[in-house]
């Protein structure tokens, strides 16, 4: 296993403990030539997506960022030989007319490139990435850092349903000596979140198939998830929450993390709520819960009004609104 000097003069671990086939090498290589590049691209809600691709009039690509964000169509002459050749070989360029469209997009957070899936995300398996991938990375670090001050020691560390990985490199950076392990029960998430951490430079990621924390064992020092909290009609996973609004996934990632912390551990959850005559029924259960196990808990809701189009489904025409909100729930030393 070969040793790469990072930014700020740490030592990563180069290769992170998988086996890369063939088309992942390649994939893993184009995020480094998209980094090398200078390459940054922020991806927004559906809504907001479609909104910018119908009021422009062209069809075809002009650069990188039209190829690897807007998942526009491209012509081979809009990026150089060499990218469009390991776009080839690891299998997400797309032939669309007399061009090509990529299959995955790349996005920027935190100064690290997440590869995930292009737009529309309309298949059972997408890897999801969006606004909400950035609240949740933003309240994560504000927390890793009020931990950090108070001393809290981290050995072993969870991302439950980790999607591209983003929760799992917050935290494997932050604990570099932790064992991380990144938790889903989508393949292609998880073959995505291995290239994503290795673009992170990380060797203390695991990538595991787990419905939840069913299929692991041990506790943990630290749970971190940002769940499908959604009706999805569909029910692709990256979005449908189930259960009573959505909450059905949100309550049982909890009820089983409860279980599983070790003495002086944490859950951070990020999630969705519908708010229903001006009441959380998400907070009302869980705290009932937090209050049986002995756990000391905090809950804010960090954003009041999100994915507001989807009051206009028949699943919430009760609902008042969907917050974002952010639970911490900690298991005493004693």
């Amino acid at each position: 296993m070969s040793i790469l000097s990072g930014n700020a003069g740490r030592q990563f671990l180069l290769h992170a403990p998988f086996s890369f086939s063939p088309q992942a090498c390649a994939l893993l290589e184009l995020g480094r030539a998209l980094r090398d590049s200078g390459y940054s691209f922020t991806t927004v809600t559906p809504a907001t997506h479609a909104r910018v691709r119908a009021r422009c009039e062209r069809v075809w690509a002009r650069d990188l960022c039209d190829i690897f964000g807007w998942s526009r169509p491209f012509q081979a002459d809009a990026l150089s030989p060499r990218l469009l050749k390991l776009m080839m070989e690891a299998g997400i360029a797309q032939p669309h007319r007399d061009g090509w469209r990529a299959t995955l997009r790349a996005s920027s957070l935190g100064g690290q490139l997440y590869f995930h899936s292009a737009y529309p995300t309309s298949d059972a398996d997408a890897v999801f990435f969006g606004p909400d991938t950035y609240r949740f990375a933003r309240a994560l670090r504000a927390e890793l850092d009020l931990m950090d001050v108070r001393g809290q020691q981290v050995r072993r560390a969870a991302d439950i349903g980790a999607g591209s990985g983003a929760g799992a490199v917050e935290v494997a950076l932050r604990y570099l000596q932790a064992e991380v392990l990144a938790l889903d029960i989508n393949d292609q998430a998880l073959q995505l979140c291995e290239v994503n951490a290795a673009l992170a430079q990380l060797g203390n990621i695991r990538t595991r198939h787990s419905d939840l924390l069913q299929d692991t064992a041990g506790d943990f020092d630290l749970l971190v998830s940002n769940p499908p909290y959604l009706l999805d009609a569909g029910e692709r996973r990256y979005r449908h929450g189930g259960g009573e609004l959505g909450a059905g996934l949100s309550l049982r990632l909890l009820e089983q993390s409860i279980t599983r912390l070790a003495p002086g551990g944490s859950l951070l959850l990020y999630t969705g709520v519908a708010i229903v005559g001006g009441q959380d029924p998400f907070l009302q259960r869980a705290g009932q819960m937090l209050k049986r196990a002995g756990l000391r808990w905090t809950y804010e809701e960090i954003d009041p009004d999100v994915f507001g189009e989807e009051l206009e489904e028949p699943a919430y025409r009760a609902a008042d609104r969907i917050a974002a909100v952010w639970l911490k729930a900690t298991r005493p030393q004693h």
